[in-house]
Order: C-alpha cells, then structure tokens, then sequence
C-alpha cells in the first residue's frame, strides 16, 4: 500500500503517542478523522497540525467504552474524508495505576472496555470499509503485554489482549485486510513521572536511552507499506524485553 491519499482513522488521537500517529500519517500523505474523547482541545490542535500539512482532518468525538459508538466510529470517519476509510489505528487506551488490592470491578472494566473490547467494536464496524480498500489495522498494544508489572496488573491483561485480539483478526480478515500492532516501550512515559524514574528507565534500557513517539510512527508506517505481514507485533522498546 501506498499512503499518500488515502484515509485512516485514528482512535485517541487528541494527544500524545495517537496526536504524533495522526500527524505523521498526514505527513505521510492520508487524510486523517480524529477520534477523541476526553481532549477536544488536543483534537482541534491534531488537526490544525494535519491541515498545515496539506491534508485534510475531521475531528470526531466518541466515548469507545460503549460499544455501539466504537462500531458506528468508522462509518463517520469515512463520511467526513469523502466515503472511505483505508488505514485503522486503535491507540485509544487507559493505563492507570493501581495496586492489586486497590482494583475494583469498575477500575477493571474501565480498562478492558476501552483498551480491549473497543478496538474489536471498532475494527468491526470499519470492515465493509476495509475490505472494499483492501486496508490495514495496526493495534497499539504495549510491552506491558509481554512482561508483568505489579502495578498495572489490568493494564498489563488488557494490552496482552490486544496482542492475541491483533492475531485472531489477522487469521480472519485474511487476505482482505491486514491486522498487526505495534508494542511501544518507554517512548513516552506518564506525566507524573519524577525525573529519576525516567532516567532509570533511560539507563535500565539496553540502547541507553527513551525512544520518542516518531519511534512508533516509523513501526507503524512500515506494517501500513509492508504487504507481505499479517499477524505480526512489533516491539519498539529499546531492547527492553531482553534486558
């Protein structure tokens, strides 16, 4: 696939890793909807960066936890950029900080509903779109589905979810559509985080530093232009799984 002209969909594109997906697309040459839900003013910002770039941007507000607003989210993204939709990346997520015994059923639902259950309600809803493009789905997962943290337990259950949700579809969708994710490691960290743990995290890292969030911009644009992968997951983290 080539990128330039066509139409994605970014989930939780309002700020951080989704707003640098959702511009680097553009760069790239899509036309990009904006999905948001807690950050409009992130939205408006994402998208004025999109329209610099001479690329159309619709912003679209959604809350993904419900699931008949994450399936109905792909048709509105492809009413807004000309009634197509090429190119889906679920990035919207949660990740909140709990001990085990601080988790309560609602915490826990939270998580799952939007990290997990969403981007299935979403790629569902996207498919007679993709299927007409013959396009392709990246998943945001995270390493945090490869290794535990015990401070994240649901965090880390959700994302190993997507891992086995990105393989499951790949195997049904095929050959139609194309289903892989991309598993970020510390290329952006948590706001309140003090600056000693993001040094630690910078030296406990084998290449010696935090990655950016154009780190996972490249991974994603490589699976979007690769025609030979399907099922695949990307880990972009530095080499920390392996330390």
């Amino acid at each position: 696939m080539t990128l330039e002209g066509r139409a994605a969909l970014v989930t939780g594109a309002g700020r951080r890793v989704g707003q640098a997906i959702a511009v680097g697309l553009a760069r790239a040459g899509c036309d990009v909807a904006v999905h948001v839900h807690g950050t409009p003013d992130g939205g408006a910002d994402t998208a004025a960066r999109i329209g610099a770039l001479g690329r159309r941007a619709a912003v679209l507000a959604a809350d993904l936890a419900d699931p008949a607003a994450a399936r109905a989210l792909a048709d509105r993204a492809a009413a807004a950029l000309g009634g197509r939709l090429d190119v889906l990346i679920n990035s919207a997520a949660i990740m909140v900080r709990q001990a085990v015994e601080e988790v309560s059923a609602d915490s826990w639902d939270r998580t799952l509903d939007l990290n997990l259950r969403a981007p299935f309600f979403v790629t569902q809803g996207a498919l007679p779109h993709l299927r007409r493009a013959r396009g392709k789905v990246v998943n945001l997962a995270d390493v945090a589905a490869l290794e535990p943290w015990p401070a994240y337990v649901p965090h880390c259950v959700s994302k190993a979810g997507v891992v086995m949700l990105t393989k499951g579809l790949a195997r049904a969708l095929a050959p139609d559509i194309t289903v892989n994710a991309v598993a970020p490691g510390a290329v952006l960290l948590p706001d309140d985080w003090d600056a000693g743990t993001r040094e630690h995290f910078a030296t406990t890292t084998p290449l010696g530093r935090l990655g950016s969030p154009e780190d996972v911009v490249q991974a994603i644009l490589y699976l979007l232009t690769a025609d030979y992968v399907t099922g695949t997951v990307l880990v972009v983290d530095g080499g920390r799984v392996i330390r």
